[in-house]
């Protein structure tokens, strides 16, 4: 079992920034793939970003060249830096790990508000 904890979530105004931190916890030597969702009110939840173990990086094509994703394998955190913000990035942000045994865990989510 892996356990993730979310934070860096809150209101901010369009065009600024913020940073998201997730830890783990648990069974880490198994995590593979350490990556960010979101989820908008109405709509499914939505891959952001990933890094593998090795530091291999995908973003979504909506938040390419604003945000970065960054991971520190000593400290098993992951982080996601939000510049630029816009209103449609407005969402729970979730935090989920792959296991080399292919299983995902999730953290509770943390909220991103972005006003105009």
């Amino acid at each position: 079992q892996v356990q993730l904890v979310e934070s860096g979530g809150g209101l901010v105004q369009a065009g600024g920034s913020l940073r998201l931190s997730c830890i783990a916890s648990g069974s880490t030597f198994s995590i593979d793939v350490m990556g960010w969702y979101r989820q908008a009110p109405g709509t499914q939840r939505e891959p952001v970003a990933t890094v593998s173990t090795g530091g291999t990086t995908n973003y979504a094509n909506s938040v390419k060249g604003r945000f970065t994703i960054s991971r520190d394998n000593a400290k098993n955190t992951v982080y996601l830096q939000m510049n630029s913000l816009k209103p449609e990035d407005t969402a729970v942000y979730y935090c989920g790990v792959k296991t080399t045994g292919w299983d995902l865990f999730w953290g509770r989510g943390t909220q991103v508000t972005v006003s105009p």
